[in-house]
């Protein structure tokens, strides 16, 4: 079975702490502070790579992880950045928010990239701190969290043209007749559960991509089937065949009620240039059909092509014509993605304080969580630069007008127990 959409979690690597040293040296009783930055972690990208087809891989590996930062060392040294993670993702590949379903990049190009997660930025050493009033700073800070997040990978197909029709239409057996492509064919309904490429060799470097497209019935367009599996392939496709079964009892029928549902899936897809095929000609029953299918559709302006694909008559007139079509098509432009995900900015002041049922505060925000997590509370140092870091941001005053009083605890998100002092 082939996955077209996937699950994935990414979390670039935490950046390196920094660190609290002092000189050492022989004839140098009064060393200065010497702690080195940590290092950067590392960060999560995507890349397309063209020769991957499905989004399988997905299902084996669903969690990607980018190597943290090495901590400073003393003698000024700078932890080592961590290694990034490159993450290889075929061709037509739409990157989603797993939450909100945002769309943050649709990758369509061999080698395009998109950084899905940072590496969290470096802590800093205590050299980083020294001042001519404060030339032996005992504090140093933590590295930053790299970012996490969960995406939803969709794999929309990338091919000029596409077969569609209903189940056992003959559309596996079409692609295998022109192209190099083996897909399965058997006579039951929906053979094809997952699209199908191959690439057309018209000679003279003229060809295009052809995908065997899902079997479409009625009631796809709410659901039924395969559903909107058919939409998510079809939809970048410029050219559509659509294949009839003249072995079918009403292939006039057949044909109005897939033309009915593509034109109630959507996203304009009914008014694609479309071929129309009779196929299986070489069967009685469809040669007896084929006068009253041609005259219905040419009075509907539709022309018809009859067609077998089992023994390739009309097949390659079919796909001169859709040479044509796509020569005469503009170029699609395609949609612009950025390099990286943008960072969110919080709106307002970035924090709220909340007062819990044990009487004790809370302040929740992503601006003033990340300054506790990168202080290091081990030294008055670093507990006086929080506060400094807490009053910039406005949240001492805030706290003060929330009625906070002496002795209350203020918890800073979930993990930092502060007491309150005046």
């Amino acid at each position: 079975m082939s996955f077209d959409v996937a699950r994935i979690h990414v979390k670039g690597g935490d950046g390196g702490n920094g660190a609290v040293s002092f000189r050492r040296e022989k004839y140098v009783p009064f060393g200065g502070p010497d702690g080195g930055d940590g290092g950067r972690g590392g960060s999560v990208y995507l890349v397309v790579n063209p020769q991957r087809n499905t989004l399988n891989y997905f299902q084996r590996r669903p969690s990607f992880k980018a190597a943290p930062g090495k901590p400073g060392r003393g003698k000024d040294q700078t932890g080592a950045d961590g290694h990034d993670v490159t993450v290889e993702v075929p061709p037509g590949t739409v990157v989603r928010d797993a939450g909100t379903g945002a769309v943050y990049g649709d990758l369509v190009k061999p080698g395009q990239r998109l950084l899905v997660a940072r590496g969290g930025r470096p802590g800093k050493g205590n050299a980083r701190f020294a001042t001519p009033t404060n030339q032996a700073p005992r504090m140093a800070t933590n590295g930053e969290p790299g970012e996490e997040r969960t995406l939803l990978l969709e794999l929309k197909l990338i091919a000029d043209v596409g077969l569609f029709g209903k189940p056992n239409a003959g559309k596996s057996t079409f692609l295998a007749a022109t192209t190099a492509a083996r897909p399965k064919i058997a006579d039951y309904p929906f053979t094809t559960l997952q699209p199908n490429l191959g690439v057309v060799d018209l000679g003279a470097d003229d060809g295009f991509v052809l995908a065997d497209i899902p079997g479409l019935i009625e009631g796809a367009s709410r659901g039924a089937g395969l559903g909107h599996e058919f939409l998510r392939h079809v939809e970048r496709t410029r050219v559509l065949i659509h294949l009839v079964d003249g072995a079918s009892p009403d292939p006039l029928g057949d044909y109005r009620a897939i033309h009915a549902e593509l034109s109630a899936v959507g996203h304009a897809l009914d008014a694609k240039p479309q071929i129309v095929c009779l196929n299986k000609i070489d069967l009685p029953e469809a040669q007896d059909k084929w006068p009253a299918f041609e005259s219905s559709l040419k009075a509907e302006g539709v022309e018809a092509h009859a067609i077998s694909a089992a023994t390739q008559r009309g097949t390659r007139e079919v796909l001169y014509l859709a040479l044509q079509m796509l020569r005469e098509l503009p170029l699609p432009e395609a949609e612009p993605t950025p390099a990286e995900i943008p960072v969110p900015r919080p709106a307002g002041p970035g924090f709220r304080i909340r007062r819990l049922p044990d009487a004790s505060w809370r302040v929740e925000g992503a601006p003033v969580e990340l300054a506790a997590v990168r202080s290091r509370f081990d030294s008055e140092e670093a507990l006086m630069r929080f506060h400094r870091t807490l009053e910039k941001m406005g949240v001492i005053d805030a706290l003060r007008e929330a009625g906070v009083k002496e002795g209350d605890t203020v918890w800073i998100g979930t993990d930092y127990e502060l007491e309150w002092r005046e």
